[in-house]
């Protein structure tokens, strides 16, 4: 909770500790901040609490072995560290992963992608006052854990992604339940604006507060939906290109200040909504495709000895933004 480092009696400021356990943090994050009552005058930001040594972890492990290692990078949407952990060794070892294999990827990372911006916006609308979105966004996410459940064994901690492919094909009947679930979904994102994103009450709480221009956001570094609300439309699906991202048809969702000022809290709540709608859209062209190639096997042709030489960095679009992997292999 919340610690009082020091006051004075001439200055209306104090300086507290929030974290790096708190309940508004969600994550092991600390923030010392200077508060003049309840305004916020500055919030200097103290990382570093999550690390766990994984670098010095992979370099003790085999490539197949470090897989489940990656989940824990992040644990909200672990299948884009699977796929990124994946997508550099094949670089590193020249691997070419069958397409119905890449379906299946763009399919979870899909799904994780709607399962983690449900917990988000579930939790930052509870944080503003709202109690009864997080639940709702709970209910959502759990039809999606259900669902990868069926199609790795895990919920949250995955390791289904392989060096060359996946670990598993879908099960028989799954596409149907998981088109089912996309049928439920899309009017239930329509429910959800009616009860917050479009809430009047919300929409006050949010719109003109923390704006962030597009210059800033570049400056500091912000990717996925933070950047994208600033209005720069830089999403790693459509810049890179990477996977069989290119053959589907999707938008990129950006901040307009339909409310506010382009860039403001209300434009990074609703491009996390705009996003699981296009993730639906991405769903729906997947499982549409997949049924081209029934034949293909889920897995590429590995060499005999995984023992590459060389570097190789690959990066996906995950659920926050911009992750990357560089690893280099010594041939040993």
């Amino acid at each position: 909770m919340s610690e009082v480092i020091f006051t004075n009696e001439m200055d209306e400021e104090m300086t507290l500790n929030m974290g790096p356990h708190h309940p508004s943090t969600h994550g092991v994050l600390r923030f010392i901040i200077s508060s003049d009552g309840e305004i916020i005058r500055k919030a200097i930001p103290d990382v570093g609490y999550l690390h766990r040594s994984i670098e010095k972890i992979a370099e003790r492990n085999t490539y197949p072995g470090f897989m489940p290692y990656t989940d824990r990078v992040d644990y909200v949407a672990a299948m884009f560290a699977n796929e990124c952990w994946a997508s550099a060794c094949e670089k590193l070892m020249d691997i070419t992963v069958p397409k119905r294999a890449q379906y299946l990827r763009v399919i979870s990372c899909e799904l994780n992608r709607i399962a983690s911006h449900m917990v988000g916006l579930g939790a930052m609308a509870m944080d503003i006052g709202a109690v009864t979105p997080f639940p709702w966004a709970l209910r959502e996410r759990e039809r999606v854990n259900d669902l990868i459940e069926e199609l790795c064994g895990a919920r949250l901690t995955y390791n289904y992604h392989r060096i060359g492919g996946v670990s598993f094909d879908m099960p028989k009947g799954w596409s149907d339940k998981a088109l089912k679930f996309l049928d439920l979904f899309d009017p239930a994102m329509l429910e959800f604006d009616r009860l917050i994103t479009l809430n009047d009450i919300y929409i006050k709480r949010l719109a003109n507060v923390a704006v962030i221009t597009a210059e800033e956001a570049v400056d500091w570094g912000l990717v996925g939906p933070n950047l994208r609300a600033s209005g720069v439309p830089w999403d790693l699906r459509k810049a890179d290109g990477y996977s069989i991202y290119p053959e589907l048809e999707f938008d990129v969702p950006v901040g307009k200040g339909r409310f506010g000022t382009v860039g403001d809290s209300w434009d990074r709540f609703d491009v996390r909504v705009q996003e699981c709608r296009e993730s639906s859209k991405i769903l729906r062209q997947c499982f549409a495709k997949i049924d081209e190639h029934p034949e293909d096997d889920i897995l590429g042709k590995l060499p005999k000895k995984l023992k590459p030489e060389g570097e190789a960095y690959a990066r996906v679009e995950s659920a926050r933004g911009d992750m990357g992997c560089y690893v280099i292999g010594k041939g040993a």
